[in-house]
């Protein structure tokens, strides 16, 4: 029988069976918290976008990206960042302030240096095991800046419903 684990049960599980050893998020350089951010939010988002019902994945995808993309971080960012301790905020411009051999495609330097703040922080709060303060964090920034509203009325449908859902 299939056992049901705690996400900390679970992240806990992987580390022993991937071999993986516990880190010092500290010793990461802003840019290395940013890379383990991005993914850990990617999936934040698409777990709250395919969390309001069936609809085609080429519109789960848009949504997805619209969400994801260096402006909304930005917004998303300055909508949190009276909340960020100290230590939050310091990891925060140390990401943001971070010289990256990336540049910026379809956004603005002040953005997209902004966003990768934001995915540095998301990175630290995971590699920390904080994962309530970085669920509460987002979900506040998301609400605050209207990115994803909650839905009017139930969106759930059956896997073979062709509505079309607006998100």
């Amino acid at each position: 029988m299939e056992e049901n684990l705690s996400l900390d049960e679970l992240l806990q599980y992987y580390r022993e069976s991937m071999d993986m050893e516990k880190v010092d998020p500290a010793v990461y350089s802003p840019l290395v918290l940013a890379y383990i951010g991005d993914g850990v939010y990617e999936v934040m988002i698409r777990a709250k976008v395919i969390n309001r019902g069936s609809m085609q994945v080429n519109k789960m995808h848009k949504h997805s990206a619209m969400l994801v993309k260096a402006s909304a971080q930005a917004a998303l960012i300055q909508a949190i960042e009276p909340d960020l301790t100290a230590q939050e905020h310091a990891v925060y411009k140390r990401g943001r302030n971070a010289k990256s051999a990336t540049v910026a495609k379809n956004a603005s330097v002040i953005d997209y240096r902004k966003a990768t703040g934001f995915e540095a922080l998301v990175g630290w709060l995971f590699l920390n095991g904080q994962y309530k303060r970085l669920t509460d964090l987002v979900s506040v920034g998301l609400k605050r800046t209207g990115l994803m509203p909650q839905p009017e009325g139930n969106f759930r449908k059956d896997e073979g419903d062709t509505t079309n859902h607006e998100i």
